[in-house]
Parts: C-alpha cells; sequence; structure tokens
C-alpha cells in the first residue's frame, strides 16, 4: 500500500502557510484512469483544494482564479518549462522546505503529463472563468459531501470566511495532509498486520517444510541403508562371479595343461613305444598273411568272437612285433593254446556285462542262501563298474513290494518245450538296484503258480522250461553278455542248452559260470526228460557228460563238464567236494575238472546287516558304543517273557533251518546244555521236514513258560536282527556246512560264534584257545567233531571266558564287529576268475 501511494500519491510545494501560490501536479487522464480506485479519490480532492486556491497547473498552463495573483502567463509558461522536478525521497523535505514529487514513481511520467495536451486543455477550458468555479466541500476522509453543513458547520464556516483566503486554503491542505498522514498510519498498521499474518503463515509452512523434511531424512536414511545392504550383496555376488571366474579361469586352463601334458606323453610314447606294438620289417609278407587267414579261419569257426578277430587283423596289418613274438612262442603248442597266447594280446574292456541266471534272489525270492548271493554278489560287481543283470522266474509268491517300478513289456518271447513254441511274457523292475527281468510261462502246466519256491512233483520240468525260455530271451533280445552266471542244479541245463544249440545261433560271446551252492541238492532226473527243453539225450547220457555217476539210466544236471568256471561257497568246501566222505557221489567228476573247480568264501550284505543302521533294533550301537547291545538283549527278554533279573546271564542264540545237515540233533543237546552252565536260549527257525518241525515243536511247548527257554517255530526276518543283536552267543552245530552266513552276520553285531569246523564255518571262525592261529585272527569257539561232547565242552569254555574274563570277552566282540565280512573281496576274487577264463575256447575244448 505505502509503494502504491508513493506512485499515486501528489506532492505539494509550499514554502509557508501564507504563500501566494500552490503547485498543482495534475495526472493525465488516461494515467489517472489507471490508478487504484483510492488514488482517484486523493487525486480528484487535491484539485478541488488547487480550485480552491485559485492556481492551477497543468503542463505549461497555469490559470489564476484570483485576480491578485494573475501573472503572465508566458512567463509562468516559460518558468515552469525550464525548472525541473526534482526527485526527493518519500516524506523527505527539501532543503529549502519545499516537497518535491519523486520520479522513481514512475519513471515515464515526465514524458506523459507533458505529452497528454489533450488532458491540459480540458482542464484549462474548466478553469478559464473564476465564476464558473464553486467550492467543494470535503469530509475528513476527502470525500466530497453533496449535502448542506450543519449549524456548526456554518458557524465554522462564517469565521474561515473572514481568513484570507490563501489562509483558508492553507488551514485546508494542513488538515487534508494530516488526514493523509492518518490514513498512512493505518494502512502501515494493515500492512504490519498482514505481515504479521504473513510471518505466521511462513512460519506454519516452516514448520511443515521442517517436518516433511525430517520424514523425507528418515525416508532418505532408509533408502541409503537398503541401498547399502544391496551394495554388499552386489559386492558379495562381484566377489562370487570373481571366484567363479577365477575358478573357471583354472579349469579352462587346466585343460590346456593336461593337453601339453599329453602331447608330451605321446612323445615319449612315441620314443618309448612298447615293443609288442612296433613294427616288424624283417618278417615276410607271406608269414602276415598266414595270421590273417589264421585269425578269420578262428572267426568262422567261431572260436573267437567277430571283435576279437577285428583286433588281431589290425595288429597284423600293423605288423605288430607282439604278433610276431607270440607266433614265436606258441610254435609246437596246441590251437586252444595258440588262440588264448594271441588273445592275450588284446586289451582288456572297462567293465564285464554278467547275467545272472538264478531260481533265487533276497529280498523277493529268498529260501536259503542262494538268493543272498545273488544280491550281494550282483552289487559287489555293479559298484566295481561292472554291468550286472539278474533272470528269475515269476513266481505268483514272490514278495512284489520289494521291487520297484515293476512292469510288463509288450512282448511276449516265443521258447520251445515239448515239440512246441510256447509264449512267455516278460516283466521288469528293480530290486537293490539291480536290474531284474522275471519270465512267465504262458504255459498249460502253470509252472511258477502254485504258491512256493520248490519242493513240486515236476520240478525238473519246471526249470528246465525256465532256462530254455531265459536263453531264448538273450539271444531275442540281441544281448551279448561276457558270463552267464548260473545257480544250482534248477539252472544247470543252461550250459548244455547254451553251447548245443544257443552258440550255433549267434549267442556265443558269454563264458559260463556255474555256482553250486549246496551239493547235497542234486538235478537228477530220468535222461528222458531232457527231450523236452530240446537237448540230445543220445548225445549227452554219457559218463563223461550228464549220466549220473550211481544210477546210468539217469542224469546228473550237475552242470561241470559244460561249464567254463565251476565255483562253489567256500575253499574248505571246495576241497571236501573232492573226497568220497563229502562228495556227495560227484568226486570224481569234480576231481577231473579240478583246474576249473574254485571256492569261494560267500560274503554278506553290511548295508543290510548293520547294527548301527538297522532299525529293527531297538537301539542302534557299534564297536566303539556297545551300550546298545545291553539295552536290545534286555528289549528282547521282555518281549519273549525271559527273565530279566540278572543282566550278566548269557544270552545264546540260533537263526536256523533245522535239518539234519544244520545239526539238529545237536540243537537238542545243547539247550539242557545250556540251562546247565545257567544261560538263556532262544531259538528262530522251522523245519521242511514233518518230523523234525514236529519235535520241536513239542520242545517249545515244554518250555512255554520257562523263564530261560523259548522256541519260535517260523522264521521272521525282523526278529532275527533282534536275536543277533541281543545274544552275547551263537550256536551253529552243522555236520557240514558249505559257507554259511549266519555266523558272519552274528559277528557283524558283536555276537560270538561257537561252530563246528566245517565248510565256510571252518573258513571264517577261528578258536581263541587255538595256538596254532595268529592272535588276531582268533574269533569265536569251534569244534571237530559233531557229537554232544564237543559241543557241550565248547559251550564250557565259552560261558567260562564270559564270566571270568569280562574285559578280554569285550575285546573279542569289539575285534569280531571290525572284521571285514563284506562282498568286497569275494567279488574282487570272482572278477579276477572271470578274467582269467574270458578268452574263449572251443566248444569241443571245453566238453
Amino acid at each position: 500500500m505505502a509503494t502504491m501511494l508513493n506512485s499515486c500519491f501528489v506532492r505539494w510545494s509550499f514554502t509557508r502557510l501564507d504563500s501566494k501560490h500552490y503547485d498543482v501536479l495534475a495526472f493525465p487522464l488516461p494515467f489517472r484512469r489507471a490508478l487504484p480506485a483510492t488514488c482517484r479519490i486523493l487525486k480528484r480532492n487535491t484539485i478541488t483544494r488547487a480550485l480552491n486556491c485559485g492556481i492551477i497547473r497543468c503542463g505549461n498552463i497555469v490559470t489564476v482564479s484570483q485576480p491578485h495573483h494573475v501573472r503572465c502567463t508566458a512567463t509562468l509558461r516559460s518558468q515552469f518549462k525550464n525548472q525541473p522536478i526534482n526527485k526527493v525521497p518519500d516524506d523527505q523535505p527539501s532543503p529549502d522546505g519545499n516537497l518535491y514529487p519523486n520520479e522513481d514513481d514512475d519513471p515515464n511520467q515526465k514524458n506523459s503529463i507533458s505529452s497528454d495536451t489533450d488532458a491540459e486543455q480540458a482542464i484549462a477550458e474548466n478553469l478559464t472563468s473564476p465564476a464558473e468555479m464553486t467550492p467543494l466541500t470535503i469530509n475528513k476522509d476527502g470525500a466530497e459531501l453533496d449535502e448542506q453543513p450543519s449549524g456548526e458547520m456554518m458557524k465554522h464556516q462564517e469565521k474561515i470566511s473572514d481568513i484570507h483566503p490563501l489562509d483558508k486554503a492553507g488551514v485546508h491542505a494542513l488538515e487534508e495532509l494530516q488526514n493523509i498522514l492518518h490514513e498512512k498510519e493505518a494502512m502501515q498498521g494493515e500492512t504490519a498486520t498482514q505481515e504479521n499474518v504473513d510471518v505466521e503463515i511462513l512460519e506454519s509452512v516452516l514448520k511443515d517444510l521442517v517436518a516433511k523434511s525430517v520424514v523425507y531424512q528418515e525416508e532418505l536414511i532408509g533408502m541409503l541403508s537398503i541401498l547399502r545392504v544391496k551394495s554388499k550383496d552386489l559386492t558379495d555376488k562381484v566377489e562370487s562371479l570373481q571366484l567363479s571366474l577365477d575358478k573357471a579361469t583354472k579349469q579352462a586352463t587346466k585343460p590346456i595343461i593336461e593337453l601339453q601334458q599329453n602331447q608330451y606323453l605321446q612323445k615319449r610314447v612315441k620314443k618309448f613305444r612298447p615293443q609288442d606294438e612296433e613294427p616288424v620289417e624283417n618278417m615276410p609278407w607271406e608269414f602276415w598273411s598266414r595270421m590273417l587267414l589264421a585269425i578269420d579261419g578262428w572267426s568262422l569257426e567261431k572260436k573267437i568272437s567277430i571283435e576279437e578277430a577285428k583286433l588281431l587283423r589290425e595288429k597284423v596289418w600293423k605288423r605288430s612285433r607282439g604278433i610276431r613274438d607270440t607266433y614265436i612262442a606258441i610254435r609246437g603248442k596246441s590251437e586252444d593254446e595258440a588262440i588264448i597266447a594271441f588273445l592275450a594280446l588284446l586289451p582288456k574292456s572297462s567293465g564285464l556285462y554278467v547275467i545272472h541266471i538264478a531260481p533265487e534272489m533276497a529280498p523277493v525270492a529268498k529260501v536259503g542262501g542262494l538268493g543272498d548271493v545273488v544280491t550281494g554278489l550282483g552289487k559287489a560287481l555293479q559298484k566295481k563298474g561292472h554291468l550286472v543283470e539278474i533272470i528269475l522266474p515269476k513266481y505268483d509268491c514272490v514278495e512284489y513290494n520289494h521291487i520297484r517300478d515293476f512292469r510288463v513289456l509288450d512282448v511276449e518271447v516265443e521258447s520251445y518245450f515239448d515239440g512246441k513254441l510256447h509264449k512267455n511274457k516278460i516283466w521288469v523292475g528293480t530290486i537293490e538296484g539291480l536290474p531284474v527281468y522275471f519270465i512267465e510261462p504262458r504255459h498249460h502246466g502253470n509252472f511258477f503258480g502254485r504258491g512256493k519256491f520248490y519242493g513240486e512233483h515236476d520240478d525238473f520240468k519246471r526249470f528246465s522250461f525256465f532256462s530254455r525260455a531265459a536263453l531264448e530271451f538273450l539271444h531275442q533280445s540281441g544281448k551279448r553278455p561276457d558270463i552267464i552266471h548260473c545257480h544250482d542244479w534248477t539252472t544247470a541245463f543252461v550250459p548244455p542248452l547254451y553251447w548245443d544249440i544257443y552258440a550255433h545261433k549267434g549267442l556265443n560271446s558269454a563264458r559260463i559260470c556255474f555256482t553250486c551252492h549246496n551239493f547235497e541238492y542234486q538235478g537228477i532226473g530220468q535222461a528222458s526228460d531232457l527231450a523236452s527243453c530240446g537237448l540230445d539225450v543220445r548225445r549227452l547220457n554219457k559218463p563223461d557228460r550228464l549220466q549220473d555217476n550211481k544210477a546210468h539210466d539217469n542224469i546228473n544236471l550237475g552242470a561241470i563238464v559244460f561249464s567254463n568256471i565251476v565255483t562253489t561257497v567256500s575253499p574248505t568246501y571246495a576241497k571236501g567236494m573232492q573226497t568220497a566222505e563229502e562228495g556227495q557221489g560227484l568226486h570224481t567228476t569234480v576231481a577231473l575238472h579240478s583246474n576249473k573247480f574254485i571256492g569261494i568264501l560267500n560274503g554278506i550284505d553290511t548295508d543290510a546287516w548293520n547294527p548301527e543302521t538297522d532299525t529293527n533294533l531297538k537301539v542302534n550301537y557299534n564297536a566303539n558304543d556297545l551300550q546298545g547291545k545291553s539295552e536290545n538283549k534286555k528289549d528282547l527278554r521282555r518281549k519273549l517273557g525271559l527273565s530279566t533279573e540278572d543282566d550278566t546271564i548269557p544270552l545264546v542264540g540260533c537263526v536256523t533251518r533245522l535239518v539234519p545237515h544244520k545239526g539238529a540233533f545237536l540243537i537238542r543237546h545243547a539247550i539242557d546244555r545250556i540251562l546247565e552252565l545257567g544261560g538263556q536260549f532262544v531259538l528262530l527257525g522251522s523245519s521242511p521236514i514233518p518230523e523234525i518241525q514236529e519235535e520241536f515243536e513239542d520242545i517249545a511247548f515244554h518250555f512255554r513258560n520257562h523263564s530261560h527257554i523259548r522256541l519260535i517255530m517260523k522264521y521272521d526276518e525282523s526278529l532275527s536282527h533282534a536275536i543277533y543283536a541281543a545274544s552275547d552267543m551263537f550256536i551253529i552245530p552243522s555236520i557240514f556246512e558249505p559257507c554259511g552266513l549266519t555266523q558272519m552276520i552274528s559277528m557283524r553285531y558283536g555276537t560270538i560264534p561257537i561252530v563246528r569246523k566245517t565248510g565256510g564255518l571252518n573258513d571264517s571262525v577261528f578258536d581263541v584257545d587255538d595256538d596254532e592261529v595268529p592272535s588276531e585272527l582268533r574269533n569265536g569257539f569251534a569244534f571237530l567233531n559233531a557229537n554232544e561232547q564237543e559241543v557241550g565242552e565248547a559251550l564250557s569254555r565259552a560261558f567260562s571266558f564270559y564270566k571270568t574274563h569280562p574285559e578280554s570277552w569285550k575285546q573279542l566282540v569289539q575285534k569280531v564287529m571290525d572284521i571285514d565280512f563284506s562282498w568286497k573281496s569275494s567279488a574282487e576274487k570272482y572278477e579276477a576268475v572271470y578274467y582269467s577264463f574270458l578268452p574263449r575256447l572251443s566248444r569241443r575244448t571245453t566238453i
């Protein structure tokens, strides 16, 4: 508002109140219309007072309303024309006391005034006649009053009328000036109030901005924290990528280094090439041509495979020194020996392809140890990098819940039997990680749908059909194994079928390995029954082939003659089979083929039989922590209702098939002897022989409420694990035992075996009192003769050791738990045997 007043306020120039004249600055009309209403009112009031004073200045024109103030118009015009308008600050008088207009209010004001001639002329015309000028009444606010004044005002005007007109004008001017000053102060107050309001608004806005700035600052701090975390993550990622890059760089440079090393080695190999690979220059071409013809003849006669012939030809083409040296070494020897020598020059493959044809496989089809051998040996060979497959009959009593991905193939294999072709369905699945093929005959005899594995009147026909179908499956599927491994008499048909029929059909890549798990069980039958599966009865029913050594009208499927490799389940049993006492009538045949007859001790599946991980146990344990064994002993006693008052009473266990060769009558005596010695006894088993089964059921009934004896007349897999773990001793009084697995399992669980020295028991258990055996091998108690006296003596020594030397007994337990009875060592021996017989001999030299 103050600025507006400075720009529009008309300043007066006077020397004193009684001055003879006043100067009034008149604004041009256009400029005056542009001013605010307040400024126009002030301007109109000012002009009115100037009219009352009798003088108005309009540009260079001065009009005088009183006669005694008349001057020369020309003179006044020249005076005002030549007099500049001084610039004086607001409300500050000039040195001579006059107030001058402020030129800063409008820089263009002077030009506007001098140029607005139309407005000046209009004002001059209105002021030419003094008579026409009428005084205006103005209130204290400077507004014009149209109404007549009151009485007091009339009196006051009469008093004022006596004063000189100039004095009146001065008084009015002074009053007007005071009014203007009051207005100015009022406006300044309003301005101050407005400024206070503005300050409050500004303070409020400032506070709001401060609050927002705090919020923004907090958000910024949060964002910075997030950015720091992300920055750290990015830094970590960059470091990780850098490490990966470094690693990749190293890996990338490693092949280069290896390549350089290989190049260096190749140079070295080239420089130091084995003599058998060096070309021979001093042999005539006729020699190499004769070698090529000999190799082709062996191949055409099926004495070597096509692949072997190809590799030997390449060596001949390269004129290998090895071919020449081998030829010189075998001169004068048989053709078979020459073939073996030349095949020895060929590199061995990285792994063998082994197919087992068997009647059992644990855990899906298990009667005895045979099933454990098939699974255990197969897994061990598989771990060593060999390809292993199993072929089984599809029994209806197979435990299918142990087979994974079990399904039937959309194919049927036809096999010959009784003069006809019969279809077979092929089922597949995996057992313990091994690939297994099941053959289901579509024969009206329903050979394997009878609810049991063995013991049928036509077992001879059942398994001869299975053997022929298994080979037909190999032939039609194009499989070319290195080893076909057959098990027991039920698959003894395979070797003669292979060499007499399928080798001529092209299935001639394999060597035949036959394992007899127990020579007590032999495949004896009528010779005429061989014709059902397609074998030539007249050709095979001879003393040097399949004819039984005792009854010449029968054949005996020992498969010893037709197999390349014959094994049994322990070294001691293999020696016994060559004697009349233990040979079961086959000792003469075994002796004739002793060069291919080998005894290899079986192993056990240490994954399935492991006290540290066995889920059948109440408490797991190991050799370093035997507390779990004591807990399992207490738990088994409670479950079976045995006395638990004395923890020091030794517990003797027995898990067996109750058959004569297992020493069933010695087990009966052992029960009485254990009671005499103050021990406890637990038996788990059954017998396929009704008389023996009935006898032991009577014993079980007799001791049903006894606090130290318990007989469970069945087989229970889970309970067998618990008995192995809970027992302190384990009795195995076998009359003969080809291998035996129970003594190995018992030691695996820290249970000390008491055995008769026969077969595999003699190869795995060594008496603690035998000074001829190194002390580190002594691991149990053994007796030589199968009688009650020696069984009793062995039990007495074991009980005495247990009671009088508890610390030594604990050390013995720990030692037997650390013995390695796994299939690893046994599989290595089988692998060596496979490789040693792998070079093929002609079928003629085998039979």
